[in-house]
């Protein structure tokens, strides 16, 4: 009889029931508003980096969609179906050494007819996907995978536009990406895809490696990184400056010796942090993305700085991004909260098929990850430490570094063009300004980081090259002879646009150098002053490039009706 009187006393009304849920949940609630987010997870971080990643991407491709027509295109300055075409003669025909050499989807397209459509398919497909990842804080495999293969066959066709480290950065990241997601949700917290620490541990040893890479090269290359004087010359002398630049260029000495000490710390020292405890790689992540963002501020570095703040995020856990959520009930951040209760309480849900599945694909992408870093390692610990450079197609895992070596004058080359006789000492020439290089001297230095002008960064390294080594200088000279509508989009200024074109078109070399702030010059506008080296590219005319043109494979450029 007691025994079914407690039975009794034990069965619940569904009011009492619901009462008992909601003291539970209230119980729950007030657990979260106690203990805060845990140590360890890294759901926010998830949600951060893939908005941050999401971002560069869309970057990425609005640089694509808006110059590689005119860059790559068929009838571009260095056309990728010329490059494709040359590939398939080395290699006897489209086939796994083909894509070994230019891993891209154009190989499976007509290319040869259609390739200013497929570019812009390519950067449209990017965006979409990129700007989505940006709104909603979230992906999947597919998506993640769509982007990388995307912006892997832009890479591999782009030539010297795309060679630079921080497109073999942005791939190797976003491969490491396409493994942080679930294969289909779509939900910022998937409940049962816990971010795999496999792929954290993946992006701490890339920003290791990047900031390791950069400080052993600066100290086996230039020597004005051991006697503490590169930043005497390296804001003056960039790639491209900003306005910031032109302050900090004319600091005091002895803050520049400070910043090449600083910037050792960075690289050579502050790395390790990141393989110690949490506290310590709090503090190392901390530090990487506050020197970026320094960059970032000083000049204008595309989207490197940018791409590079991204592994550093993953140092960071969801206890010390926690302040970047809000806390209402049913955020992200107090689902986070709720599922590591469950946890500590033993209540999370039972491990799935696809959990084990993705244990496995974990490991393996760990093995993967370890194999290919052996020549990395080899690369870093050798004395003829080599920067920016892939060991396989895929660019999975790469090598870094930045600023070996310091240029110490800044020399620009100078595109003008005339309509009288080049031999004449007092003809008029016009000059071309481009976007954002330096050309007049009283125009004031552009801000686009993490936006980039392609033509621009290699006009930089034109100038202490020779045309000769930089065909597709003279390709552009041939271009602006006709008033070419593509290579006019390519820059700021052309002097003959809505006239007839120029007969005559050369490059000259000059050498420039700020102005001193307070300065007469400084005073009446000037923010450089430049003084002519030389003659660069000599005089050319269509006739006279007609033999070269035919030579490189070019279409020769027509004059306008």
């Amino acid at each position: 009889m007691s025994t079914a009187a407690g039975t009794r006393r034990r069965r619940m009304t569904p009011r009492q029931d619901s009462e008992d849920k909601q003291n539970t949940g209230n119980t729950m609630r007030e657990r979260q508003q106690k203990i805060g987010l845990q140590t360890g997870t890294y759901w926010l971080t998830r949600i951060v980096f893939l908005r941050g990643l999401g971002f560069v991407y869309f970057v990425a491709f609005l640089v694509a969609l808006h110059q590689n027509k005119q860059l790559i295109g068929l009838n571009g300055l260095l056309p990728a179906q010329n490059h494709l075409n040359s590939i398939k003669s080395h290699t006897g025909g489209m086939n796994q050494q083909s894509l070994g050499h230019a891993p891209t989807l154009l190989w499976f397209l007509d290319y040869q007819h259609n390739l200013d459509a497929l570019l812009e398919y390519i950067a449209y497909a990017g965006l979409l996907f990129s700007g989505a990842v940006v709104v909603m804080g979230s992906a999947n495999m597919f998506v993640m995978t769509s982007l990388w293969l995307l912006y892997h066959s832009l890479v591999s066709v782009g030539q010297r536009w795309y060679s630079f480290g921080w497109e073999s950065q942005l791939l190797e990241t976003g491969f490491l990406a396409i493994f942080l997601c679930p294969l289909f949700s779509f939900q910022p917290v998937p409940r049962h895809t816990p971010t795999s620490m496999v792929v954290i541990w993946g992006y701490r040893w890339l920003i290791f490696r990047i900031m390791i890479g950069a400080g052993l090269i600066k100290m086996r290359g230039d020597q004005c990184w051991r006697d503490l004087t590169c930043m005497n010359y390296h804001y003056e002398t960039q790639p491209v400056p900003n306005p910031v630049s032109y302050y900090l260029h004319q600091s005091p000495e002895i803050f520049h010796k400070f910043e090449t000490l600083a910037n050792h710390f960075v690289e050579l020292v502050a790395p390790w942090f990141i393989l110690l405890t949490r506290r310590m790689r709090l503090i190392g992540g901390t530090i990487q993305i506050l020197f970026q963002v320094v960059l970032i501020i000083s000049g204008n570095l595309s989207f490197l700085n940018w791409v590079t703040i991204l592994p550093a995020i993953c140092c960071l856990d969801d206890a010390s991004l926690g302040w970047m959520f809000s806390a209402r009930r049913n955020s992200v951040k107090w689902k986070v909260s709720q599922i590591q209760i469950e946890q500590e309480e033993g209540h999370a849900p039972p491990l799935r098929l696809g959990n084990y599945i993705r244990r496995l694909v974990n490991v393996a992408l760990g093995g993967l990850l370890v194999y290919l870093s052996i020549p990395v390692v080899q690369n870093l610990v050798s004395s003829r430490q080599a920067m920016n450079t892939s060991f396989e197609p895929l660019r999975i895992v790469n090598t870094y570094g930045a600023f070996g070596s310091i240029t110490k004058e800044r020399t620009e080359v100078i595109f003008q063009g005339t309509y009288g006789n080049p031999d004449d000492p007092g003809v008029k020439w016009r000059e071309y300004e481009f976007n954002c290089k330096p050309g007049n001297v009283s125009r004031r230095p552009c801000v686009i980081s993490p936006y980039h002008y392609r033509l621009d960064w290699l006009m930089w390294f034109a100038a202490f090259q020779s045309y000769q080594y930089n065909n597709w200088l003279v390709h552009l000279a041939a271009k602006l002879l006709v008033n070419d509508e593509g290579a006019s989009s390519l820059i700021a200024h052309n002097p003959f646009q809505g006239q007839e074109p120029p007969k005559f078109v050369r490059a000259e070399h000059y050498r420039y150098t700020y102005t001193k702030i307070g300065s007469k010059a400084a005073k009446n506008g000037a923010w450089w002053k430049r003084k002519r080296i030389g003659n660069y590219l000599p005089a050319v005319s269509l006739q006279s490039l007609k033999d070269y043109m035919k030579h490189m494979g070019w279409p020769q450029p027509r004059l306008p009706k």
